[in-house]
Order: structure tokens, then sequence, then C-alpha cells
């Protein structure tokens, strides 16, 4: 947790803290002002979570389908020790979805005006008050008597309850001239779209915007969606032979942090022996094994990936788990991907599905099972392409290891052992693993399936015992709707006609 949230501002999907123990230090979690779906806090002992920099909770996705705050279990009976507090003092909005809390012995949460904050879900609030006895009293100073802990820096701020009547939405205080921009989200500073603390849209160069203002033309000022945050071009990184890598020999501790948050790699990966250990002619440091998971983000590389060195402490390249596409655009002599000389025991590379040009080199990885040359060739475009597999585990071995495909795979294989490692599925895949069936008639949340995937029935469809809930996303296509009809869509609240 700690290497992936320090520094981290925005969250774009969901926010679970579960199972920390009362000794550990959770102050990393200070920088996070948004998340995109849902905040899980369940199952911890430690006495404080500081969440106090959160603004604003999306709820793109919903925990247990309703809830965008969930926070239950965080006490432990026999050893009574649990968490006292959950700093939210710059929580000011959720998006979508409702809060519940259940099971806790946290302090003060009864006091805070639930309604300010939730925009549209219901709000469940254990009555049960904490048993602690170092609960302090919210300062004089709070509004109502509403705050997250004692002392005037922790009183709620509100934003809606408080609001002159002239205000469509937020507001920073109760006078008229305090309502926030329209475009506002969690409360501003100020009238312009430039002062809000976070946007309800899109936000722009620092300006809060209505995703309706880009239409399907040719645009030529027009910009990619990244989150909640409009940019000119997706993360894309220089690899080695471009750019500032032009002239660097591999991967190593020293360039490795180039490439957070990239997800198309504009060059080629190397990793020999000097990216992992110590490099004495170089004077480059060691690089930490935890490193490598900066790739997890990689969906393309335009160049080759070459792979002559791994920490023994890795049985998988699962840093490589999201890549799709090697192009194979540079290759050393006619190789886009070489995998040689690893003590890896499967591959993990889940989601790859296309090796554009060049040939695959996988070989001496005596630990290695899964690795039919069959699925490599599917991954080929051109009958010019060719796959080498030589000198890994051989299949008795890999049998006596029980290194074998899951059954819920098709006899194309996998690159590693169980449901999410299939390359294909026998039956269906729900959310990249094979399922043996869709929620069709039952479960949780309804479903229908396409091309052999589970996709989920729209929110506001019914759900249907005996038949299926849809035919396909969407609104339209819901069999009966949850609440209402409007012509052909099912939506939330009926039109008023005027």
């Amino acid at each position: 947790m700690v290497k992936t949230y320090s520094n981290c501002t925005i969250v774009l999907e969901n926010l679970e803290i579960t199972y920390m123990e009362d000794h550990r230090d959770l102050s990393f979690l200070r920088s996070i002002k948004e998340v995109g779906g849902y905040v899980l806090i369940a199952l911890n002992t430690v006495s404080r979570i500081p969440l106090e920099n959160l603004r604003i909770i999306r709820g793109h996705s919903l925990y247990d389908g309703s809830f965008a705050l969930s926070v239950f279990s965080n006490y432990n009976n026999s050893t009574n020790k649990g968490t006292d507090q959950i700093l939210l003092t710059s929580l000011t909005e959720i998006l979508k979805g409702g809060v519940n809390f259940f099971n806790n012995q946290l302090c003060n949460v009864e006091t805070i005006q639930w309604s300010d904050i939730v925009n549209v879900g219901n709000i469940s609030i254990d009555p049960t008050p904490s048993k602690n006895k170092n609960c302090g009293k919210c300062d004089s100073s709070c509004f109502n008597g509403s705050c997250w802990a004692p002392g005037p820096q922790n009183c709620q701020t509100l934003t809606k309850l408080n609001c002159a009547q002239q205000c469509s939405r937020r507001c920073k205080g109760p006078s008229p001239s305090d309502c926030c921009n329209e475009h506002c989200a969690a409360g501003c500073t100020g009238p312009r779209a430039e002062d809000c603390l976070a946007c309800r849209d899109f936000q722009d160069n620092g300006v809060c915007k209505d995703s309706n203002l880009y239409q399907l033309v040719p645009n030529p000022h027009g910009k990619y969606s990244f989150g909640a945050t409009f940019v000119k071009s997706c993360p894309l990184c220089n690899g080695l032979g471009t750019g500032e890598l032009a002239h660097v020999l591999s991967i190593n501790a020293t360039n490795i942090g180039s490439f957070e948050n990239c997800t198309i790699i504009n060059g080629n990966i190397d990793i020999i022996i000097t990216s992992i250990y110590l490099d004495q002619f170089t004077k480059t440091p060691k690089m930490d094994p935890e490193q490598l998971n900066v790739f997890k983000t990689v969906k393309e590389i335009t160049g080759y990936l070459w792979i002559q060195t791994w920490p023994d402490t890795m049985s998988s390249l699962s840093p490589f788990e999201n890549l799709e596409v090697v192009q194979g655009r540079t290759k050393r002599g006619s190789r886009s991907l070489v995998v040689s000389g690893l003590h890896i025991t499967h591959l993990g590379l889940r989601s790859l599905r296309e090796i554009s040009d060049g040939d695959v080199f996988v070989s001496k990885n005596s630990e290695l099972c899964y690795t039919d040359a069959k699925h490599w060739q599917k991954l080929f475009k051109s009958p010019h392409q060719t796959v080498n597999i030589e000198g890994n585990a051989n299949a008795a071995t890999c049998a006596l290891r029980n290194d074998t495909c899951d059954r819920k795979c098709t006899v194309d294989g996998c690159w590693s052992p169980g449901p999410s490692m299939c390359i294909s599925c026998r039956d269906y895949k729900h959310d990249g693993s094979c399922v043996d069936s869709c929620n069709i008639l039952e479960g949780e949340p309804r479903e229908t399936a396409m091309n052999k995937t589970c996709i989920k029935c729209h929110p506001e469809c019914q759900p249907m015992n005996g038949t299926a809930t849809c035919s396909a996303p969407g609104s339209a296509n819901c069999t009966k709707c949850a609440n209402f009809k409007d012509g052909l869509f099912c939506v939330s609240r009926a039109r008023s006609v005027h």
C-alpha cells in the first residue's frame, strides 16, 4: 500500500483499506484528494486512518452495489482494539452512492451531517455510540456541533445545507455571493469555474468543464479523458532508444521511475544483469524488485521487450500482466520478444494478444512451464514470424508440479495457473477471469452474456427472477424498469411536464 499510494492524489478506481493492524503508520494516505470509485474501510484495528485531504468520492463503482463509502467491523472484541478516528475533514461531496457505517467503535461519526455530503444514495449509520471513553466533544465553533474529531480544525465543512437559495449546487458560505460555479464539486474558493475544489465532470488546464462541450467532429483542440482530467495525449513514455533514453543501455534503478503511469512505451525495454544488480562500472545502484511493478500500467510497447535477468523473488513476469501488444517496430536482430535464462515458473502475460512484427525467443528458463509454441503463433500478424521454445521445463516436470491450466480454460492453453490466466475461456469471461456462468437469472449484479463475456445490466433495470434482467448493456435493454420508463430508456425519475 505504501508503494501504491505514496504521493498519490487521485485514485482512479477504488480505495480499499483493510486488515491494517494497530501498529501501522498510514500517514501516506494523506496525499489522496479524490477517489473515482468507492472507499472501503473494513476489518482494521489501526487507531487512526488519516484521509483528511480526501475531498470527493465520485462513486463510478459502488461497494455492494450501493455504497460509495462503506466502513464496518473496525473493532476486535477479543483484543478491545479498533479504529477510533477516521479523519475525513475535507470530504464535502459524494457524487453517487450512499454511506454505511456498522460494527465500529468510532468517535464523532454520528455528529456528521451526511446529507450535506451525499447527493444520491442511502445513509446508514449504526446508532450504537462508541464505547471509547477517550472520545472528545466537537469544538464549540463547529456549526450544529458537527465534527470528525475534537478541535476547531476538525469541524465539518458544509457546502450544501448552509447555502443561499440562489445557489444551484455547492457554496463556500451562506451569502448569495458565495455560490460555486455549476461545474464545481466538493465546494469552491470563488464563483469561477477555475475556483472549484474539484470538478463535477472534467478538469481542463485547471478549469472545470462539462463533457458535453466536446463533440464528435474534427477538432484540432480535442483532448483525451484520463479519469476526470482532459489531457492532450495519452500517457505515452519514451523507452530505450528514444528521447532522453536514446543512448541508455538498459532499464535500471536510475531510470525506471520515468515509466510511472505509462500506458504506451515508445521504444524498447531491455532488462539485463545491470538492470537488477549493482553496476560497479557505471555506479548504478541495485534495483528494488518492487520497482518493476511500475510496468503494470503498460499496455503497449512499440519496439521490443528483452528480459535476460529477473529477480529470484518473482515467479512470473507479473509486472507486464497488462501488456497487450508488442509492436516490434524496432528489433534486436529479428526478435521482438525474448525471455531467456530466468528462474520463473510461469510467464503470467495474461493480457498479451498481439506480437505485431518480429520473432519470439523463450529459452533456457529451466523452471518455466506453460510454453506451448502454438499459442504464440496465434499472436503473430505475419506468417513469416517464428517462435523458438527450447531449454525450458519439460512436460513431465510440469505435470509433477501440477502446473497445468485451469479447467475453465479451453484447449488453447494458459499463461499461468488459475482461471484469470486462460488464453480463452471454456464458458464465459467475467472481469478478466473465466467463470462457469454469468448472473443472468440470479446473483448480483444481474448480467447478460455477449460474445461469451458477462456484462452488467444497467442499474435502472429491475432484477428479474426466472428470466433475464436485460438483453444487452444500457438502460434501453432492460426487461423491466426498476423505477420509470422514458421512451425507450429506464430512468431514475420521471420527467415533469409543464
